[in-house]
């Protein structure tokens, strides 16, 4: 965990973020043998967020997972960002014209992007990745992008490409090329760097006040994107992209 000005505040979404992730609930130890946190205080934090409804304790098994009290928050933001709804309608039809795997996510920054929308297409191949899900902002093609229209220093940049993971990871000169690419041609492809094998082609969507705020992404194996056509699937991106920034709320 990184280190806060307000530690009770990010020990508990560390605590959500991983009961969120868990297949099982569980128990105090383990979130705090995970997360690295003293148990007494792991315990303590878990007793408030009992207390707000955001967890639940299971008296008999002695484990913890989210509870529903999560569902209004989430609600509550889904009300106000109109992007997945906006998004959904290109998203579907993408997949469906192109039989590839589309995702739409919000973006933080350089921090991380968040998958908001999905559409899975007529392919065999679906990422395994959910709703709510989060990656590192300048993995894979959505990183290009992010690093092409996101007015970000040359420093920043190679801190952030640094912390990677990839499969084939690519050197940061050649990184910075295909960032140059993606500014040319308004997307960002990754041909089985991030995952090997899959190759992903992501378009950003502008915010308001300038800067990456979304991104459109195609998910597929290399020979289905190669047989769509990385340049036509591009430009669908770009052009889908585009349309659904200019529907967005001010």
């Amino acid at each position: 965990m990184t280190t806060s000005k307000a530690p009770a505040i990010s020990r508990a979404a560390a605590i959500l973020r991983l009961l969120g992730k868990s297949a099982q609930p569980m128990g105090v130890n383990a979130i705090a043998r995970e997360l690295a946190l003293v148990p007494s205080t792991c315990l303590y934090v878990l007793r408030a967020l009992v207390e707000e409804e955001l967890v639940a304790f299971d008296d008999n098994t002695k484990r913890y997972s989210l509870e529903a009290g999560v569902l209004s928050l989430a609600r509550g933001w889904l009300r106000r960002n109109g992007f997945a709804a906006v998004a959904q309608p290109s998203l579907d039809r993408l997949a469906r014209e192109h039989g590839v795997t589309m995702l739409g996510v919000q973006v933080v920054g350089m921090e991380h992007i968040i998958l908001v929308a999905a559409a899975v297409g007529g392919g065999n191949f679906q990422l395994s990745a959910e709703v709510g899900s989060r990656f590192p902002a300048l993995i894979s093609a959505t990183g290009r992008c992010i690093a092409a229209f996101g007015g970000h220093s040359a420093d920043g940049l190679k801190k952030k490409f640094d912390t990677l993971r990839w499969d084939n990871p690519p050197a940061f000169d050649q990184w910075l090329e295909q960032v140059e690419e993606a500014r040319t041609f308004g997307y960002g492809v990754d041909r089985g760097n991030y995952i090997s094998g899959v190759n992903v082609i992501a378009a950003p969507v502008m915010g308001r006040n300038g800067g990456v705020s979304h991104a459109l992404i195609a998910v597929g194996i290399a020979s289905v994107i190669d047989r769509a056509g990385v340049e036509s699937l591009g430009e669908a991106l770009v052009h889908a992209a585009h349309g659904i920034g200019d529907s967005l709320p001010s």
